[in-house]
C-alpha cells in the first residue's frame, strides 16, 4: 500500500524505474496539481489522493517495457497494473495503469479521468472528448449545465497545455 507520492516514487525506484520515468511522472503530476487546484475552486468532492497516486504510478509498466518510454506501445498498461498489484498497491491506484489510456473503452471513475487528462495535457496535447467528459462530470457533480463550467475549465486546460513544450524540455 502506498499513501503518498513520495512513497510511490520510492516503490517504483525499488522496482527498477529509470530516472527518465520518474521525471515523466513528476511532470504529469505538475499538470494534475493544476487541474486539482482549479477543481477545488468549484468545491467538488473527489479523492485527490487517488489522482495524485494514480498519476505517480500510471506508467509503472514502462519499468518492464522500457522501449515504451520513447516509442508508442500499450504493453506497459496491463504490465504496470500487474506489477503494482504484486507489490501490494491498492487496486484502485494500480488500475490507473490501464485506465489512463483506456478510459474510452472501460468504465472509469472521475479520478481516473483526471489521471488520463493530466497525462495528455502535460505535453500540450488537447483531447476534446476526454476534456468534455471531465467537464460533463464536473457539471453533473455541481448539478449544472455543461456550458456553465465549460469556459473556466477550458481556460484551465489550455493554460496547462501551453506549458507543454516547457515541460517536454525537462523530460
Amino acid at each position: 500500500m502506498i499513501v503518498n507520492v513520495q512513497e510511490a516514487y520510492l516503490l517504483l525506484e525499488s522496482l527498477g524505474a529509470s530516472n527518465r520515468l520518474i521525471i515523466h511522472l513528476k511532470l504529469v503530476g505538475e499538470a494534475a496539481e493544476e487541474i486539482l487546484e482549479k477543481l477545488k475552486s468549484f468545491q467538488i468532492e473527489m479523492e485527490d489522493d487517488i489522482v495524485r497516486l494514480g498519476v505517480a504510478v500510471h506508467d509503472a509498466g514502462k519499468i518492464i517495457h522500457t522501449n515504451e518510454l520513447h516509442e508508442k506501445g500499450n504493453l506497459h498498461e496491463p504490465a504496470g497494473e500487474a506489477l503494482l498489484l504484486e507489490a501490494g498497491v491498492q487496486p484502485e491506484i494500480a488500475r490507473c495503469c490501464l485506465s489512463h489510456a483506456r478510459y474510452e473503452s472501460m468504465e472509469v471513475s472521475f479520478e481516473e479521468l483526471l489521471v488520463a487528462l493530466s497525462d495528455k495535457l502535460w505535453k500540450g496535447k488537447r483531447e476534446e472528448n476526454l476534456e468534455l467528459e471531465v467537464i460533463d462530470r464536473v457539471a453533473e457533480k455541481l448539478n449544472k449545465n455543461r456550458w456553465d463550467v465549460y469556459s473556466e475549465l477550458d481556460e484551465c486546460f489550455e493554460k496547462i497545455a501551453l506549458k507543454g513544450d516547457e515541460r517536454l524540455s525537462r523530460s
